[in-house]
């Protein structure tokens, strides 16, 4: 009796560790995967890429195996079969190939969320390709060049003065301050706010409404754009603009007080965007079988293109960790246009883009040739994987004499 249950015991064991190797390292019929390991059974390698790092540079789950694979690696991230990619050529052609090599992919947990879910071929993430697509052209209309230059400068400019002005007010500001809105409470606004302008929708409309009355005029002709969907994506707009702008200017002023003298350099808002790298990938899925070096990256697995490893390559960016605004006068266009991808890139490049700049522009600017600052509290930078300031960064504000 003992003999049979040692055997059985030995057959699973066996099993274990059949299965386990295959996990780890999986073949696919007659075709060669990118080199890397897809981590513990079931949990692959999602706990390291969540580590802290408290750097600037890459995060070390990512430089640890660029030095060990290579450019291009698998991996597994939250259940799924992820290649990596630093390459520059390659993630150039990644995001500008939608459609053709890869469709646009969110985390599992978010698809679900909006109700997309579904397999490579259900038309999914094409859904939600065309979703993007409609919120990309009414984004653009209300913060594109034009509508910037003519409508919003003028109050991007009283806003910036009005809360530097504040500031000067207070004992320490803490320049990355939380997001202490609650989702819920907020969802429950937002979607009040769509009712509400969807009351008033049989009001004469002016020539040119907000971004509010472009969704509700879009949610009559699309019944993809239902009220709590559009509240999710105002939402996400909301945290979006606020992380990422915040984010990026907070980093400019530790960097600005650490190297004083760039302060009038114009590209310091490049070079600030480069080191800071607040999107740690963008996510696509092959939609067919995609034939790269040597290697073939199956249909169905998510390709994650990742900037801070674009923007910290020393072959394009001498010394890459060096605060330097004055490299991009050096840069040629085409160099730049493949190996510098804050706002992503192709057609889900983000629509933001000009308002982000601008507003920083307008910061920086009205910061400098009005105020003074100095450091209260050092900011700790922290990526796990997204980047933050541990407990803040706090700063004192004074007028400069007239």
């Amino acid at each position: 009796m003992w003999s049979i249950g040692i055997y059985v015991m030995g057959l699973v064991i066996i099993g274990m560790i059949h299965w386990t190797r295959k996990w780890r390292n999986p073949t696919c019929t007659a075709v060669r995967l990118p080199p890397g390991s897809m981590g513990l059974l079931l949990l692959g390698e999602t706990i390291p890429f969540f580590f802290t790092s408290k750097s600037l540079d890459i995060h070390p789950f990512l430089k640890t195996r660029i030095q060990k694979y290579g450019p291009l690696f698998k991996t597994n991230l939250v259940g799924r079969p992820v290649v990596v990619s630093s390459d520059p050529d390659f993630s150039h052609l990644i995001l500008q190939q939608e459609g053709k090599l890869v469709e646009l992919w969110y985390m599992d947990s978010f698809v679900k969320l909006v109700g997309l879910s579904g397999s490579v071929k259900d038309g999914s993430c094409i859904i939600a390709g065309k979703i993007h697509k409609h919120l990309k052209k009414l984004i653009f209309k209300q913060l594109g060049p034009e509508n910037l230059k003519e409508k919003l400068l003028s109050g991007l400019e009283e806003t910036v003065n009005q809360a530097l002005s504040n500031w000067t007010t207070v004992p320490f500001v803490d320049v990355k301050h939380a997001c202490t809105v609650k989702q819920k409470s907020t969802l429950i606004i937002l979607r009040r706010m769509i009712e509400e302008r969807q009351e008033s929708a049989g009001e004469i409309r002016r020539s040119s409404g907000d971004l509010l009355d472009d969704i509700v005029e879009e949610m009559k002709n699309n019944s993809l754009f239902t009220k709590d969907f559009m509240s999710y994506i105002m939402f996400g707009i909301l945290i979006a603009t606020f992380e990422t702008i915040s984010t990026t200017l907070t980093l400019t002023m530790i960097l600005l007080t650490q190297h004083p003298l760039v302060v009038q350099n114009l590209e310091v808002i490049n070079e600030s965007l480069r080191m800071g790298n607040f999107v740690p990938g963008y996510l696509r899925r092959a939609i067919k079988d995609i034939h790269v070096n040597g290697y073939t990256i199956p249909e169905g697995w998510t390709i994650m293109v990742v900037p801070s490893a674009i923007h910290f390559n020393p072959e394009t960016y001498k010394d890459p960790l060096t605060f330097n605004p004055w490299r991009w006068k050096d840069l040629a266009g085409n160099v730049a246009a493949k190996n510098f991808i804050p706002f992503g890139g192709g057609v889900r490049s983000c629509p933001g883009v000009d308002f982000s700049k601008v507003l920083m522009s307008v910061f920086l600017h009205v910061l400098v040739t009005k105020y003074r600052w100095s450091e209260i509290k050092q900011g700790e930078i922290v990526r796990a994987p997204i980047m933050g300031f541990g407990k803040g960064y706090c700063i004192k504000v004074s007028e400069k004499l007239k």
